[in-house]
């Protein structure tokens, strides 16, 4: 088995109690380096802002770059429109049914381009949408043709179920995400792209697919914030080589814990917002915050970095314990409230009941 073997380095992975300060001062965004020898910057800017943003999204990402951003995490979302009939948000058809995937990666790809920048300073991450687990190499030079970068540094399979046409399929139907992972391993030898990945993966389903690896998954993407802190599957990630990655890290349709006294105390004892405090605790954790803002003032906020004293993220640690503070904070689509694209928590390996209630 190739475990990139090169262990996770970053200051952050430190225990918060022996953290050197000095690698977070302000805007002094640390770098992990992944089980490849690869190195990420340990903030990044999340670019999905729902269907039609391709405009705010090219603004967005230039704006980004433009003020410190080097690690953007863009995606082929698997929302499909029909070309005829009803749009609905969440239907689902075949490449072959007319189907469009709702995107943004050509113009984040512009973005890029324009910026200045050279590309080896920029960090660029893409994915696998649920629909293309059984044309992986075709997706993905899709996402490459699209994006026009030279190269992708990390590709993720966005989620662990396939999607072939209308109809999910089970665990045991081929492809299963043991089967699209092989087919990921193959794109490394296509020298287009660095690393890869996967995002949305829980302990049970690491536990299928890490024994029959070739390539140990460099990150897992997955929604992390105070009220799902995840500490089990952070340490086991962790313990594997795999670097976390923190998608929706403020809550994305709500965001209880920026109402908490807890929370709030501990942002004005450092005159920061929330948000820098939740970054600051994800950091500190040895996790990779994603935020996302079209906002120029806010994204200076989130790269200038406060760093929390080993009380502080304490307090963080447990405000999840409080009543109906421990659950997700996503909206899946339209998914119902008991499954996520069409399997259940189960399935997924996710310890929650309906409305994504975390259940101990």
């Amino acid at each position: 088995m190739l475990s990139n073997t090169e262990s996770i380095t970053s200051a952050y992975l430190l225990p918060p109690t022996t953290m050197s300060i000095a690698t977070a001062a302000v805007n002094a965004v640390p770098y992990l380096t992944l089980n490849n020898g690869a190195r990420m910057p340990g903030i990044g800017m999340g670019c999905w802002m729902g269907d039609d943003s391709n405009e705010i999204v090219e603004e967005m990402v230039k704006n980004a770059l433009a003020n410190g951003y080097r690690h953007i995490d863009t995606v082929i979302d698997p929302v499909f429109r029909l070309a005829v009939g009803i749009a609905h948000p969440f239907t689902f058809a075949t490449i072959s049914n007319a189907a469009r995937v709702v995107g943004n990666e050509e113009r984040v790809g512009k973005a890029i381009r324009e910026s200045g920048l050279a590309r080896s300073e920029i960090f660029l991450t893409t994915k696998l949408p649920n629909l293309a687990h059984h044309r992986v190499r075709e997706s993905f030079e899709e996402s490459f043709s699209k994006l026009n970068c030279g190269y992708i540094d990390l590709y993720l399979m966005h989620w662990p179920q396939a999607r072939v046409g209308d109809r999910v399929l089970q665990e045991d139907e081929h492809p299963t995400f043991v089967d699209t992972w092989k087919d990921m391993e193959k794109l490394l030898n296509t020298g287009k792209v660095k690393s890869i990945g996967i995002s949305n993966f829980s302990i049970k389903n690491l536990e299928k697919l890490l024994p029959r690896c070739t390539v140990i998954p460099a990150t897992n993407q997955v929604e992390l914030h105070p009220s799902l802190p995840q500490f089990e599957l952070v340490k086991y990630c962790q313990e594997k080589g795999i670097v976390v990655t923190a998608y929706s890290p403020f809550g994305q349709y709500k965001r209880i814990f920026f109402e908490d006294p807890d929370f709030i105390s501990v942002a004005k004892a450092h005159n920061a917002t929330v948000a820098q405090v939740a970054i600051a605790w994800a950091l500190q954790r040895g996790t990779v915050p994603i935020p996302k803002s079209a906002n120029i003032g806010r994204m200076k906020e989130n790269i200038s970095l406060i760093h929390l004293t080993p009380e502080e993220m304490e307090l963080v640690n447990n405000i999840h314990k409080k009543p109906g503070m421990h659950r997700s904070l996503v909206r899946f689509g339209d998914s119902p409230p008991d499954k996520i694209f069409g399997w259940t928590y189960e399935q997924l390996g996710w310890p929650m009941t309906t409305g994504g209630i975390v259940v101990a």
